[in-house]
């Protein structure tokens, strides 16, 4: 039997997935691979695997999906992980430098500078140690756990889960899992289960990192509250809604 191939984002957010894969019966018949979101979602498109937790805005670009799980990487309040940072208010921002990792944070962050915030910043791509360009009217996106620490670094930071609920009064999906092809009902079943699995066993897992004492944040509070692994008809509005604004935005 050939393995089904997923790809999954490599970071803190996602270790209750990938936790609940690997203490399921289903990893042997699995080939699980680690990515940065950008590479989840190209690998689907290119059908170099059948299953990944993308950034919802690659979305569109798919000629074939399936949403598959009740679960997604999502915020009903602050994410803490997908921040826009500079030292001047948003009205004085000139340039916004873009983080690669995910195309629905880039696609967020114009999506409410254009239709919310109402400014009008030059769209940089990120180079190697960009965040030592925050400086004067340059801002920067940055995503994932490269926030993990900065929070205090510079004098503004806007966490854009809360900026577009503020605005839409609608949580927000950054991530949802998506196959390229019909897969069978026995390993959705199984798949889904794998998943809840990891979710209820956050406690350990949280147990587990802190050991390792890599993160300087709040782990528990982080998998617990920031996130919110739930895809409810809620998201599913808002997903929806973002969807729209992107395609306005030609994104």
């Amino acid at each position: 039997m050939e393995k089904i191939k997923i790809s999954i984002v490599s970071y803190l957010n996602s270790k209750p997935f990938i936790y609940g894969l690997q203490h399921s019966e289903l990893l042997n018949n699995i080939d699980l691979q680690l990515d940065i979101p950008s590479v989840c979602a190209q690998k689907l498109l290119d059908n170099t695997v059948d299953l990944g937790l993308i950034p919802v805005a690659a979305l569109p670009q798919l000629k074939e999906k399936y949403i598959i799980t009740d679960y997604c990487i999502g915020a009903t309040g602050k994410v803490a992980s997908v921040m826009l940072y500079s030292n001047v208010p948003l009205t004085e921002i000139e340039n916004v430098i873009l983080d690669y990792q995910s195309r629905t944070s880039v696609a967020l962050v114009r999506v409410l500078a254009n239709f919310f915030w109402k400014i009008n910043p030059q769209w940089v791509p990120a180079s190697e140690n960009y965040e030592n360009s925050i400086q004067g009217n340059n801002a920067a996106l940055i995503i994932g756990d490269r926030t993990f620490g900065i929070e205090n670094k510079y004098l503004y930071s806007y966490d854009l889960a809360e900026e577009w609920q503020t605005y839409t009064h609608l949580p927000f999906v950054f991530a949802c899992w998506v196959a390229n092809k019909k897969l069978s009902e026995s390993f959705v079943k199984q798949f889904n289960e794998a998943l809840q699995f990891g979710l209820n066993n956050r406690s350990v897992l949280v147990s587990e990192i802190n050991s390792n004492k890599k993160y300087p944040i709040d782990i528990d509070f982080y998998l617990n509250k920031n996130i919110d692994y739930n895809l409810d008809e809620l998201k599913k509005t808002a997903l929806e809604l973002f969807l729209k604004y992107c395609e306005k935005l030609g994104l």
